[in-house]
Order: structure tokens, then C-alpha cells, then sequence
């Protein structure tokens, strides 16, 4: 069985701890490949040290590319907000190089974490 690509969504200024518990609610010990976001949330403290944390990199997409890819529950309010209607789920099939989102959206407090896993 292959690594998780973990999608991330949240807002500004969360916090590590919330992102770890966030993750770890949806996947629950799963191994993890990476974190991916929208560009904007890249660079994130709370996102950064949860990466750290995990071991694993950060891969992040242009709102652009995230609203190109087809998923199961877009976000008029995300869209309104960030011009795509996903980040987690979106990041998380285009890091695993369009694999099957494996779970779905799942919110958490202030984070949003979906799950795929990558094309072999």
C-alpha cells in the first residue's frame, strides 16, 4: 500500500497542533508522502512545522491549477474567497498525481484535510 498525499486546507494563522490533530482525525497513523495547499498557505508557520513535524515536504498549487481538477465537494465560499471551489481535496489529487481521493474533506476546526493516494 502506498503513502497518503494529505491536502491542507486552513486558515490564516492555525496552528500546529491543529493541523497534526486535523491530519491526524482523517488518516489516523497512515504513512504520509506530503502536505499540499494552495500557494498562499504554503508558507504558513502552524503548516511549515506540522511538515516538519510529519518528515515530509510541502507541495503547494496555484488557485488556477487547484480549480482545474474535478472533486467531489466544492465550496462556494472557498470559491468566492480563493477563486477555487476546493484546496484540500484538489491538493491532495494533484500532488498524488491525479489518484484517487482515498478521504474526502474532512473539517476540523479551522483545517480542512482530504487524502489521496499517488498513481504508481
Amino acid at each position: 500500500m502506498s503513502d497518503l498525499v494529505i491536502g491542507v486546507g486552513m486558515r490564516p494563522g492555525v496552528d500546529t497542533a491543529a493541523i497534526l490533530d486535523a491530519i491526524r482525525d482523517a488518516v489516523d497513523g497512515q504513512r504520509i508522502e506530503c502536505l499540499a495547499t494552495i500557494d498562499k498557505r504554503s508558507a504558513e508557520c502552524g503548516l511549515i512545522r506540522a511538515a516538519e513535524s510529519l518528515g515530509v515536504a510541502i507541495v503547494s498549487f496555484t488557485a488556477a491549477e487547484l480549480a482545474t481538477v474535478e472533486v467531489p465537494n466544492p465550496s462556494p465560499r472557498v470559491a468566492q474567497a480563493l477563486d477555487t471551489a476546493s484546496v484540500a481535496e484538489a491538493a491532495a489529487i494533484l500532488a498524488a498525481g491525479g489518484g484517487e481521493l482515498v478521504v474526502p474533506k474532512c473539517v476540523t476546526r479551522d483545517v480542512v484535510v482530504a487524502a489521496a493516494r499517488r498513481v504508481r
